[in-house]
């Protein structure tokens, strides 16, 4: 049996204990979370992704892409516009709910908690793969609250981000996919996950949406009137 990284058993400890900073409760909740991590050429992954859901697609929706922590982000007013999702920047307290997207704003870690709420870190707290924020207590945070409900998608990206998540989102159950070499800008996170060996899919950027809505729609009767989604 592999055994997993202390990275990933330290992240499953904070993310288990109450008193530290995601104190979350590891309760099933009857939706899926999704939590996408990308940073080199995540902008165009994020944007095909997103533009093939539907409106009506019924899991909730969180991401992590690495941005300059000094600047305004102007991420999630770009993914407005190509997708038929809601999407908006995170804000402590936000609660997550079936067909909206949250995204991280710059130089805060994101984590899910109890009452599927979303909850910041400081700009102080510590870097995790030299960003914040990072893939890793997203992907934690959400594998404990969500168990099988849980999966991650690791885009494009650098630095390995997101590897150390994974492990704890399988230990939980849920499910991994990771971008494929080709059509990544850069390839180090997908592969660091991959490497891992907990990763379910890997998948051209534009088999992402279709697995997701398979994923999700397991036994769940999509509306016939669905609008088709945004062309990019």
């Amino acid at each position: 049996m592999k055994a997993k990284s202390v990275s990933a058993r330290r992240l499953t400890k904070l993310a288990q204990d109450p008193r530290r900073e995601i104190p979350v409760a590891a309760v099933q909740r009857s939706f899926h979370v999704i939590a996408m991590a990308a940073s080199v050429g995540g902008l165009k992954a994020l944007s095909v992704i997103l533009g093939g859901l539907p409106a009506d697609f019924p899991a909730a929706i969180v991401i992590v892409m690495h941005v300059a922590p000094d600047h305004k982000s102007l991420l999630a007013e770009i993914l407005k516009c190509r997708t038929h999702l809601q999407v908006a920047q995170a804000h402590m307290g936000d609660v997550l709910v079936p067909s909206k997207v949250f995204v991280a704003p710059p130089n805060h870690h994101l984590y899910v908690v109890k009452g599927n709420q979303l909850e910041l870190s400081s700009p102080t707290a510590e870097k995790i793969h030299f960003s914040r924020p990072s893939a890793e207590p997203l992907f934690a945070s959400v594998a404990e609250v969500y168990g099988k409900n849980a999966i991650a998608v690791v885009l494009t990206g650098g630095d390995g981000d997101g590897s150390s998540g994974v492990q704890v989102i399988k230990d939980k159950g849920g499910t991994v996919i990771a971008q494929d070499r080709p059509t990544s800008e850069n390839f180090s996170m997908p592969e660091t996950s991959i490497r891992t060996g907990d990763v379910d899919y890997i998948l051209p950027l534009d088999k992402i949406a279709p697995m997701l809505i398979a994923l999700v729609w397991t036994g769940h009767q999509p509306k016939q009137d669905r609008p088709k989604a945004k062309s990019k």
